[in-house]
């Protein structure tokens, strides 16, 4: 199985969902992709096999992804602080596999309801995925 981990900005949400996916999905290979390089970076620290930056690794890694996973904002164009391009968002919105995002309220965009944790939402995110994946 192979699963997408997409983020910006610093990536410690992308880190922290590796290093669960990782721990708790031992099987699958995690392809972070991150909007920079130092989300990558975070991302590869926390045990993805492969980790890319930018626009057209997303796209590429959405292609064939049992699953892409993280922050909301991976599916709307402009979105964390402006990284995540139209053309991104698409590749996550058109990706063959599960998509698991995770309710974040910034880069003006409001999830109602959004009351638990990065933590809690993470150890959701994976049960989801644990879930999704044992079907297939």
């Amino acid at each position: 199985m192979k699963i997408a981990v997409i983020d910006g900005q610093g990536g410690r949400l992308g880190a922290m969902l590796t290093a669960a996916i990782k721990s708790e999905l031992p099987g699958c290979t995690v392809a972070a992709v991150g909007t920079n390089s130092l989300a990558s970076s975070a991302m590869l620290k926390a045990g993805a096999d492969t980790a890319a930056s930018g626009e057209n690794p997303a796209v590429v890694a959405c292609r064939d992804a049992d699953a892409v996973v993280g922050p909301i904002g991976i599916a709307i164009a402009d979105s964390l602080a402006g990284e995540v391009t139209p053309r991104m968002a698409m590749a996550v919105a058109r990706c063959p596999g599960l998509r698991v995002l995770l309710p974040i309220n910034r880069c003006s965009t409001f999830v109602a309801c959004v009351e638990s944790s990065p933590a809690e939402q993470v150890r959701i995110a994976v049960e989801q995925l644990k879930s999704a994946l044992s079907v297939r």
